[in-house]
């Protein structure tokens, strides 16, 4: 009860969207609560493992994550802190999303990026028509963490990539380089990301360099032609906490990506993806310390 307790939070939503997203609010702080929280432990214990081949010598670039990472997945996706704010699209959703990923994230903090990232990018995919497929299905209610071409599946999550060795912050400073191809939106791209967040998505908003200056692309997984795409994941990155979030840096060698928005205007259309993955950044901070000061409590009072 105490995770769906926070009496000043339930208000703020009712009073933004109904009692609807309260219910939604009150079942999912109970889940998270008891059976996430347990779960989670282990999904921290037993972390994410880098696959780079197969055992015949061929690039597989899988990261192997515990079952409980995926149960957490699975089960935060189907209550809507990926999706909520994109499917019942009223007033009060976003605060209501909002909950759902405060309570989420005071259990299991990991899984917080890619429900993040996934959350985030929809209304960047919205300044590409081609790839209205791409948002139905993830803002669905689905989880399918099979490495297979999106056509396959219900479900997907996504991922980002903009930070480069060179310079940091800076993604003006981006060196990757983007190719136009001859079909529509087409391009290929060589380069490499220092911080590659949630490497097993299916596919990756990342900028890169194009004719026309910086420029916004869709790198998936798997090519339209059903070809795994010509990147590698280089390693994951050694992090003094959130272990059980698989963060890499990647290299592009010639992959396949869909064009978003204009050349030249890269920053100016991610930048939505970039704000919405801030504010959950807040929310995190907000959601530790309240899952450090309710430990805390316990334990004096114990």
């Amino acid at each position: 009860d105490r995770w769906a307790d926070d009496v000043a939070l339930r208000e703020a939503v009712v009073r933004e969207g109904g009692g609807d997203f309260a219910e939604t609010l009150a079942t999912y702080g109970a889940l998270a609560g008891d059976e996430l929280y347990r779960l989670g432990f282990d999904a921290h214990r037993d972390r994410p493992r880098l696959r780079t081949h197969d055992r015949f010598g061929h690039r597989i670039d899988l990261v192997e994550f515990h079952p409980n990472y995926h149960r957490i997945m699975q089960a935060a996706i189907e209550h809507g802190v990926a999706g909520l704010s994109w499917t019942q699209p009223r007033p009060g959703a976003h605060v209501a999303r909002a909950a759902l990923s405060y309570l989420h994230h005071q259990v299991e903090p990991g899984t917080s990026c890619p429900l993040t990232m996934t959350h985030a990018a929809v209304p960047v995919l919205r300044h590409a028509p081609g790839l209205t497929g791409w948002e139905t299905k993830a803002t669905s209610p689905f989880y399918d963490p099979r490495d297979i071409a999106c056509e396959q599946k219900l479900g997907i999550t996504l991922g980002m990539g903009m930070t480069e060795k060179q310079g940091g912050s800076d993604v003006r400073s981006n060196r990757t380089v983007a190719t136009a191809l001859s079909g529509e939106n087409e391009y290929r791209l060589v380069g490499h990301k220092w911080f590659f967040s949630a490497p097993m998505s299916d596919a990756f908003l990342v900028l890169a360099q194009a004719t026309g200056g910086l420029t916004c692309f869709l790198l998936p997984r798997w090519t339209p032609d059903g070809q795994k795409n010509a990147f590698a994941l280089m390693r994951l990155k050694d992090k003094l906490g959130d272990w059980s979030n698989a963060s890499s840096e990647v290299e592009f060698m010639d992959a396949w990506a869909y064009r978003i928005g204009d050349e030249g205007r890269g920053v100016a259309t991610i930048i939505e993806m970039v704000m919405l993955t801030r504010l959950d950044c807040m929310l995190g901070a907000a959601a530790e310390m309240r899952m450090a000061f309710v430990q805390a409590l316990h334990h004096t009072t114990h």
